[in-house]
């Protein structure tokens, strides 16, 4: 049996190829965020506004796009990734765009905050619960870095589309594991064997439960903001989205709840 240290290495090993080629990539428009263009989609604009002046920690934050968006809404940004390249890139973005914020190159699971004082919002967004083969394990992390009252906020894929993809919907011990390249158009350049678990809604639902995080909101999408499943059909701009057997899929959810004192 693989070991979950060895999956994650794998995991960044390919997650350095990935974020190669998504720096490149028009997907990732890193030329328009320069240039002052958000990264952040309208879901997540619309259901967590009020970010001015509060200390916000971006979990699985990629090259941090979108940490340093939140970061230009007034936001006092940390963002953790796995990946030393992707570490590396967002400290450079945050350098040439002279903006304030912190980044730590971590699994989430080993994530230790840079001081003492605890976040007022914990952040993460499409395409991250996939990585974690522990959900429950998650949401200590979460709850351990969370001030009482503060606001946890996902928006994430819904794992239905695993399902009509061919995979488990319900999370199992073993995850799967495959060579494959990545979402956007250059993605043959990073073609990588890469380990990712499903994890059905109640399963995150759950693991914030029993952590303390009481819920305030969950929201189903019939589309994404991205283009990034086969078969989806921009209908409204900015809006992709997939049916089956003549219906839509719901392809996106949210979901968010303020940590209660024990």
């Amino acid at each position: 049996m693989v070991s979950e240290s060895e999956l994650f290495e794998m995991n960044r090993t390919g997650w350095d190829r990935r974020v190669k080629a998504h720096f490149k990539s028009k997907f990732y428009n890193v030329e328009g965020f320069l240039s002052g263009e958000t990264s952040l989609q309208e879901i997540e604009l619309a259901e967590l506004s009020d970010v001015g002046g509060k200390r916000l920690l971006h979990l699985q934050c990629h090259f941090g796009m979108d940490t340093l968006s939140w970061a230009r809404k007034g936001a006092v940004c940390t963002g953790v990734d796995i990946s030393p390249l992707a570490i590396q890139k967002a400290r450079e973005l945050s350098s040439e765009l002279q903006l304030d914020a912190e980044f730590v190159c971590s699994d989430i699971y080993s994530f230790e905050r840079p001081n003492q004082e605890l976040y007022d919002i914990v952040f993460t967004s499409y395409g991250t619960v996939c990585w974690l083969p522990d959900l429950n394990r998650w949401a200590e992390v979460i709850s351990s870095n969370l001030a009482v009252g503060g606001l946890f906020y996902i928006v994430e894929f819904h794992p239905i589309y695993d399902l009509i993809a061919g995979y488990s919907y319900f999370t199992r011990q073993e995850p799967d594991v495959e060579e494959e390249g990545t979402y956007t158009e250059n993605g043959a350049d990073a073609i990588a064997k890469l380990a990712t678990w499903s994890h059905p809604i109640s399963s995150v639902i759950e693991a914030l439960i029993s952590v303390g995080i009481q819920l305030e909101s969950v929201t189903e999408f019939p589309f994404s903001p991205y283009n990034c499943f086969e078969g989806m059909v921009e209908r409204e701009q900015g809006r992709f989205y997939l049916s089956h057997r003549g219906n839509d899929v719901p392809i996106v959810y949210s979901l968010s709840g303020r940590k209660v004192a024990k």
